[in-house]
């Protein structure tokens, strides 16, 4: 089934083909800056599943860390993915942007170590202060 989504005011859009992996909470000091909240709900997606339908043009980068670039809509400024030079294969959506039910949940949190002392962690999800080990 394909995943639907957009930006906020619609001009970016997207799909995304096949199952979607667990969502990705990042609590990391770049992430909260970037979306305005206490953490980033991320999806990895590979970039062979993933495809612009509209907006391309709309879109701008910004290099937050070498060789890490966030990817924005520049018409409302939503924040759509992230992706790393040394992982040219998968972008991490921002769960948010997409339409529906997605028949997933977040697996795990990372990076709290960084995290805003404002924000109580609620749930049983496993925690870790920094990187989350890779599968």
């Amino acid at each position: 089934m394909p995943y639907h989504g957009s930006c906020l005011c619609g001009g970016v859009s997207f799909q995304v083909e096949g199952p979607l992996e667990p969502i990705q909470i990042c609590h990391c000091s770049q992430c909260r800056k970037a979306q305005g909240t206490p953490f980033a709900a991320n999806i990895p997606v590979a970039i062979s599943a993933f495809s612009m339908l509209s907006g391309e043009a709309l879109l701008r980068t910004f290099e937050s860390s070498p060789g890490k670039e966030r990817v924005f809509c520049s018409q409302c400024g939503s924040p759509i993915l992230s992706r790393r030079r040394d992982k040219p294969e998968v972008v991490r959506l921002r769960a948010g942007l997409l339409d529906g039910s997605l028949g997933i949940k977040p697996d795990a949190h990372a990076y709290v170590g960084s995290g805003a002392d404002w924000w109580k962690i609620s749930d049983e999800l496993p925690v870790y202060e920094g990187a989350r080990p890779t599968r």
